[in-house]
């Protein structure tokens, strides 16, 4: 007990978070659309305050078809999600709940609202 009280400290003092330690997985998306995606925004519903591209987490910069990639810096509540994939199809999915230390996904049928 004491280690895990002390591994924390530090990890506080360091400016980090031990996720292992805690048992916390990250968000996660999962593409379960057709297309590789290039490009994953996400913003509070309602709004147009889009994050950074959620696809730059991922080490080629694209998440392809049921491959998942990390979201960052978004807290659970309600989004809407702007994919970008390869083909040149722009889409807005509305109103994904995202779940603290758990994955979303989307996949073809939700993508009704697109443009190319």
């Amino acid at each position: 007990m004491m280690r895990l009280y002390l591994a924390g400290l530090v990890a506080v003092f360091a400016g980090t978070t031990i996720p292992a330690l805690a048992g916390e997985k990250p968000v996660q998306f999962w593409n379960l659309t057709e297309e590789t995606i290039s490009e994953l925004y996400l913003a509070p519903v309602g709004t147009t305050h889009w994050s950074p591209n959620q696809c730059l987490n991922d080490k080629d910069g694209t998440v392809e078809t049921d491959e998942m990639v990390t979201v960052k810096n978004i807290p659970p509540g309600q989004y809407d999600l702007k994919i970008k994939d390869v083909s040149g199809r722009t889409c807005v999915v509305k109103a994904v709940n995202i779940k603290a230390h758990a994955e979303f996904s989307v996949g073809e049928k939700e993508l009704r609202n697109c443009t190319k």
